[in-house]
């Protein structure tokens, strides 16, 4: 019986290895990706930071501030260091030997030094959640159970990465809180302030799309692109091209819109009815509602 087991396990192991010939990140070679859980264990020291006593055990001093911002200075630097395409010596980095880790401990400073303004602008979205939603009692059950501020906090950590050029990162930490949240909001995207998701499910933001202050976003919204250039071979063409549409200043999107294409502006003050589909721009001040079906009832007796 062991004999067999060992054999079975044989050929499934050497079937393994055999996969693993066209698998680039899975061959063992010195090409090294960063670690999706301390990628997220980042995050979430971040969110901690940003909101202690919510997303940590603890309400901070400057003196444990410094220490726990050179903690995460620290882990930052390797997981970003492991994200960029280079071959360490013998798959391990030597420090500040590497020129990509010194790139990566400079950025991590940068990315930490953003702090301060990431928490102002997140407390205009907290305010826009008790301002937009007339059943939040105060802040703190905005902050504790909205899934809306998981994500858009997310956002703000994971865009200010994207913007330094670590994709990679920004995608784990964006695709984490869209797991817990529902929520998908692509790290390139650009958010204003005052920014409010409420209820959230089902929401989706492209990545260049382009959203102004003052925006409320129901459940189900899609902001989106339309269809793909694609080449001979049908791979998509990649560039740099806005693919997403811009919503201004002070609009409302109610729950099942969907607004696509890089070309589409909402322009200031607009409200957009529930389950519009919309492709092209519409001027500020506008009012965007489906034409209501008529609907028959009839009871029998």
């Amino acid at each position: 019986m062991v004999e067999r087991v060992f054999k079975s396990f044989a050929d499934v192991a050497n079937q393994l290895c055999e996969g693993y010939q066209n698998h680039s990140a899975l061959q063992g070679q010195s090409r090294i990706f960063p670690n999706r859980k301390h990628v997220i264990q980042s995050l979430e020291d971040m969110q901690g930071i940003l909101l202690p006593g919510y997303y940590s055990d603890e309400i901070h001093h400057a003196v444990s501030l410094i220490e726990r911002l050179g903690s995460l200075q620290w882990s930052l630097s390797r997981q970003l260091h492991d994200s960029v395409p280079h071959d360490c010596p013998q798959g391990k980095c030597e420090t500040f030997f590497c020129e990509v880790f010194q790139h990566a401990f400079s950025d991590a400073i940068q990315l930490i030094e953003k702090l301060p303004a990431i928490r102002e602008i997140l407390n205009t979205d907290v305010q826009a959640a008790f301002r937009g939603d007339p059943a939040a009692k105060n802040y703190d059950e905005i902050i504790l159970s909205y899934p809306g501020i998981l994500a858009i906090m997310t956002h703000r950590i994971a865009h200010e990465i994207f913007k330094l050029g670590y994709h990679m990162i920004a995608r784990i930490m964006s695709e984490h809180a869209h797991s817990l949240t529902g929520i998908d909001i692509h790290p390139g995207a650009t958010i204003g302030r005052y920014f409010f998701i409420d209820h959230g499910t089902g929401v989706v933001i492209g990545e260049t799309c382009v959203i102004g202050d003052n925006v409320k976003v129901y459940q189900g919204v899609t902001l989106g692109a339309l269809s793909f250039q694609r080449d001979m071979d049908g791979n998509i063409i990649r560039d740099s091209k806005k693919r997403h549409p811009t919503i201004e200043d002070d609009v409302t999107i109610y729950s099942g819109a969907t607004i696509l294409g890089g070309d589409t502006v909402i322009g200031r003050g607009s409200v957009i009815g529930g389950n519009v589909w919309l492709t092209k721009s519409v001027p500020p001040g506008s009012k965007v509602i489906t034409k209501p079906e008529i609907q028959m009832f009839t009871s029998e007796i």
